[in-house]
């Protein structure tokens, strides 16, 4: 287990780094973080869901691999070449074409929405707490790898404004205390947040500025998500 977390600590690393280093990376984060919040607001079906989410992981997935065969290709070719150049024109066509299909897809799945939009105004669809508070979280995780990339340090698991842990601990603290009206929810997911997130400063992993940014920005994420779909 300790192994499979390293390993899990190296990927997200890694994950964090290109979008640190690479600005295609955290434009197609900042682009699947706004069709996801224009999914909702359409309220498409859940079979179009999956296939325009799919292909926005897949266009990040090939955009994570270009950056990294640039970056072998670079070590092992430090002066230009010929051959350096064709490897890198390849990864870049492989996720050209993704890509290409990607809009594509999208044009045909939201074209009825839009048209829907231009004729009758924006219609916001309502959701059930469960899929709103999934979306808060993917979305807290986009907006927090952007921050990292912007404002982290060389290690961002290691510290870095802002908190991630504390995002999510207060994006979860907001999607239990309003699906359930519970007021002893709302006690015990408050408390774990607040453990969550003293946690993280007793390590010495964040500063108390750090962890504070990161529960303001899962509780308004969070918030303005419910307020606006639920």
């Amino acid at each position: 287990m300790k192994r499979w977390l390293f390993s899990v600590d190296n990927a997200i690393e890694g994950i964090l780094h290109a979008a640190k280093t690479e600005r295609h990376v955290r434009f197609h984060f900042s682009a699947a973080a706004a069709l996801l919040v224009l999914c909702f607001t359409f309220g498409i079906n859940k079979r179009e869901f999956i296939i325009l989410t799919t292909m926005a992981t897949i266009v990040i997935v090939a955009e994570m691999f270009n950056s990294a065969i640039e970056s072998v290709v670079d070590i092992l070719s430090p002066h230009k070449q010929d051959g350096a150049r064709i490897a890198k024109d390849i990864a870049a066509g492989a996720v050209l074409i993704p890509s290409f299909i990607s809009i594509v897809a999208a044009y045909f799945i939201l074209k009825p929405y839009v048209i829907d939009f231009y004729l009758n105004g924006i219609k916001i669809a309502r959701h059930s707490g469960d899929d709103i508070a999934v979306a808060a979280v993917i979305i807290i995780m986009i907006f927090v790898v952007i921050l990292k990339s912007y404002l982290g340090q060389a290690h961002p698991l290691k510290g870095g404004m802002p908190s991630g842990h504390s995002a999510l601990a207060f994006s979860l603290c907001v999607s239990l205390t309003i699906i359930y009206s519970n007021m002893a929810v709302f006690i015990l997911s408050f408390i774990f947040a607040v453990f969550v997130a003293l946690s993280r400063v007793f390590l010495r992993i964040h500063s108390f500025g750090e962890v504070f940014a990161g529960a303001v920005l899962g509780f308004t994420i969070t918030c303005l998500l419910f307020k606006m779909f639920y």
